[in-house]
């Protein structure tokens, strides 16, 4: 069973569930879960601006990390900065940070040609990794 989590979230309405199917795994192997939002950081005209205010930024994992705690699940949250079209990379070198025996992560529930043609986060996740990648929809 996988004792250690790595959850990433973002703002969608997926993250509700991404975070109950991290509660749902960790209940049952009684395991370590961490809760990762990546604030994206834009090049524009005065240098790299941020994606998302701070206090948005933390709300993600602030709400991920209570409902967790609140189901008694061990969990840490963190947001990081990245720079815009990076998150992938960012995801699976945390995976790998924490020894994370599985990465679960949402879809926006775009069509194959449309992640290929705009890229999807979770498709580069689960080609850039060693680890199960769970996404949720």
């Amino acid at each position: 069973m996988y004792e250690r989590v790595l959850v990433a979230v973002d703002h969608s309405e997926v993250s509700v569930r991404v975070i109950a199917a991290a509660k749902d795994l960790a209940t049952l192997s009684k395991g370590k879960v961490w809760v990762l939002h990546l604030r994206e950081r834009e090049f524009g005209r005065l240098g790299l601006t941020p994606s998302e205010p701070d206090e948005e930024a933390h709300e993600a994992v602030r709400d991920g990390v209570d409902a967790l705690i609140q189901a008694g699940v061990d969990t840490q949250g963190e947001v990081r900065e990245t720079v815009f079209g990076h998150a992938a990379r960012e995801i699976v070198e945390y995976a790998k940070e924490h020894d994370a025996g599985i990465i679960i992560m949402g879809s926006r529930g775009r069509s194959d040609l449309a992640g290929l043609v705009l890229g999807s986060t979770a498709h580069k996740v689960i080609h850039l990794t060693d680890r199960p990648v769970l996404v949720v929809r």
